[in-house]
C-alpha cells in the first residue's frame, strides 16, 4: 500500500492522475487500471481520475498483486565479493537486468541468486528475494543483497537513513573543471516514460547527487557520483539535465561515435554501511571493468 497526502497549497485543485503520474513510478496506463478497480482511493472513498485535490486530502494506492513471471533458478555466474550469514556483496555485470519484469521474464540476477544462494530474504516477494537496493541492466558494479529478512530490514532502513552509501564513477561528455551538486525533483518525462527529468518544483521525488572530478580530458570528464538519494536513474537524469550525459547512456542523449560500448559508461565502484549483525562498518571498492579501462586508455591518449 502506498500512501500519499496532499499537503502543498500548489498542489490543489490539481488532477488526481496528474498527480499520481508525478509522485509515483507508475505509468497513467497502470493508474488508470488500479482506479478503473477501486484500488485507489482519496479519504478512503472512489474517485474519478479527473478529480481536483484539495489540501489534506489523503490518497491510498494498493498495487495489483504481482504476477509470478519466472523465479526457477538458473546457472548464471555470479561475481560475490563478500558472503556471511547475513548477507553478500555482489559485483553485478552490466547488460544482466537484476528481477524478472514483464519485459525480461528469466536470465536475471535474482534467477542467478535462486541457483546460488540456499537462502534469501523473502520482504520483497517471489520476484525481488534478498534485494535491497538495484541497479540499471547496463550499469555493472556493488550490490547488497540480504539472506535473511531481519537484515533485509536493517539494511532497507539504512537505505532510507542515508547511512548505507554508494559512490559511482562516470564517464561525461564534456568538460567539467569543478566539482557540484544537484538537487530537485524527479518525476516521470511525459513525453517519454523512460526517461525521468529534473525539475524544482517541489513535484516528484526529492533527490541529490554530489559530483567531483577524477580527470578531465579533451572531450570528456571522469565523475566521482555520491548519491544521497536513490531514485530511479537518477545519476543519468542529472547529468543530463545539464547537458553532459554519461557516454553510451543512449536514453538520455550519450550515445558517441568514438566509443563503443553497449550501455552507458557508470559503474557503482564503492558501498559502505553497518553491518545488520556485528555492528561493524563494512566498505567495499573494486576497480573499474576492463571495458571503462580501456575507454579511459583510449581517450587518455
Amino acid at each position: 500500500m502506498i500512501n500519499l497526502i496532499v499537503d502543498d497549497n500548489s498542489q490543489v485543485d490539481t488532477r488526481l492522475d496528474l498527480f499520481l503520474v508525478e509522485h509515483t513510478d507508475f505509468t497513467r496506463s497502470y493508474l488508470k487500471t488500479l482506479n478503473d478497480e477501486g484500488r485507489i482511493l482519496v479519504n478512503d472513498e472512489k474517485k474519478k481520475s479527473g478529480y481536483k485535490l484539495k489540501l489534506g486530502d489523503r490518497i491510498s494506492i494498493e498495487e495489483k498483486p504481482i504476477e509470478i513471471i519466472n523465479t526457477e533458478p538458473e546457472n548464471i555466474p555470479l561475481n560475490i565479493i563478500y558472503e556471511d550469514d547475513d548477507l553478500l556483496v555482489i559485483n553485478k555485470q552490466a547488460g544482466l537486468v537484476v528481477h524478472p519484469c514483464a519485459t525480461t521474464k528469466s536470465h536475471t540476477l535474482v534467477n542467478a541468486l535462486m541457483y546460488h544462494i540456499k537462502n534469501l530474504s523473502t520482504i520483497n516477494g517471489v520476484l525481488r528475494p534478498g534485494i535491497i537496493h538495484r541497479l540499471d541492466k547496463d550499469t555493472g558494479g556493488l550490490m547488497i543483497v540480504a539472506k535473511n529478512d531481519n537484515a533485509h530490514k536493517i539494511l532497507s532502513n539504512q537505505l532510507k537513513d542515508k547511512t548505507l552509501n554508494r559512490e559511482y564513477k562516470a564517464l561525461i561528455k564534456g568538460r567539467i573543471k569543478q566539482n557540484f551538486v544537484i538537487e530537485g525533483y524527479l518525476t516521470r518525462n511525459t513525453k517519454n516514460r523512460e526517461q525521468m527529468i529534473l525539475n524544482q518544483s517541489k513535484i516528484g521525488k526529492y533527490s541529490k547527487t554530489e559530483f567531483s572530478i577524477d580527470a578531465v580530458y579533451d572531450h570528456y570528464t571522469l565523475l566521482n557520483c555520491k548519491l544521497y538519494t536513490g531514485r530511479t536513474h537518477q545519476i543519468r537524469a542529472h547529468l543530463k539535465s545539464i547537458n553532459h550525459p554519461i557516454v553510451g547512456d543512449r536514453l538520455y542523449g550519450g550515445e558517441d561515435k568514438n566509443i563503443n560500448v553497449l550501455g552507458q559508461l557508470l559503474f557503482a565502484y564503492k558501498i559502505s554501511f553497518v553491518h545488520p549483525t556485528s555492528k561493524q562498518i563494512m566498505q567495499f571498492q573494486i576497480d573499474l571493468p576492463d571495458y571503462f579501462k580501456k575507454v579511459i586508455e583510449d581517450i587518455s591518449k
